[in-house]
């Protein structure tokens, strides 16, 4: 707790009107915004790589958005950090009875649905419309493939689902078929509402998996990085630019790439058994 009040009080020296940061001192909530949301995917980014060092320290900076926005609500007189604190604490004790209470869920899905009316009956305490959409609370601002995954689960819970695989992968290949129709027609507007169409879909089939579709598709970008970083690394090797070479001389180091990496994972499923057979 010192470190905290030793942040807190860093923060409003910084947003001091006479001795403060100018730059500190220009920001607001909005203008905030971008800052925060590049720390969230820096944490996530840390998360996935699995360094806690530096897990650590994009922790920190996270967490200064939240003091800043804390301090700027302070001086505005609308919140500060003492009143963020106390509010996520009164919610998290609220919504797990079966934690810090007698209430006792027999299964996940009953715990969930507790959670879901938990944050209905919340919204509408705070004067939120008792009409509102099911699908009201959840930001509009989200990566998109993020809401997808998330509009789908929400109406999943209230019956609106398929019940299995097989009919979401026939939605897919249906989708397909209207883009490429969509394509065919060269209609811009059409093919890309075909396209959201079938990443939608595409979020779905992950839903189902059980897969959090926006980490998938952080680990392919992750995965094309890598292996593009590879032929970039082969095609300097012979003094040459990417653009020097032709397609089917960067897509035999693409596939040496990936050699590599299928090399790799099966020293690693081998290393346990060397390992276990050395005296």
């Amino acid at each position: 707790m010192n470190e905290i009040s030793r942040l807190l009080g860093i923060m409003s020296q910084l947003r001091d009107p006479k001795a403060g940061c100018p730059w500190d001192l220009e920001q607001d909530f909005k203008s905030l915004i971008p800052y925060t949301l590049e720390e969230a995917y820096e944490v996530a980014e840390a998360a996935e790589l699995g360094d806690p060092d530096d897990l650590r320290e994009e922790l920190g900076d996270l967490l200064l958005q939240v003091v800043f926005h804390a301090q700027i609500g302070k001086e505005s007189g609308l919140f500060d950090f003492e009143s963020i604190a106390k509010g996520i604490s009164d919610k998290l004790i609220r919504r797990h009875p079966h934690v810090f209470g007698d209430m006792q869920f027999e299964t996940p899905e009953e715990r969930q649905l507790f959670w879901e009316e938990s944050k209905i009956a919340e919204r509408q305490e705070k004067g939120k419309s008792r009409r509102e959409s099911l699908l009201g609370s959840i930001p509009k601002d989200l990566p998109a493939l993020m809401r997808a995954q998330k509009l789908q689960k929400r109406a999943a819970r209230h019956g609106f689902d398929w019940p299995d695989l097989g009919p979401v992968f026939e939605k897919l290949h249906e989708e397909i078929d209207e883009l490429k129709e969509a394509v065919t027609l060269g209609d811009q507007t059409h093919i890309q509402e075909e396209l959201g169409d079938v990443l939608f879909v595409m979020a779905n089939i992950a839903r189902h998996l059980e897969m959090d579709a926006e980490a998938s598709l952080r680990g392919g970008n992750q995965k094309f990085t890598r292996r593009f970083n590879h032929i970039e690394s082969r095609v300097k090797d012979q003094g040459l630019q990417v653009s020097d070479l032709p397609l089917e001389a960067l897509d035999a180091f693409w596939d040496e790439a990936k050699a590599i990496e299928k090399g790799n994972a099966s020293n690693a499923l081998m290393s346990p058994l060397i390992t276990s057979d050395s005296p």
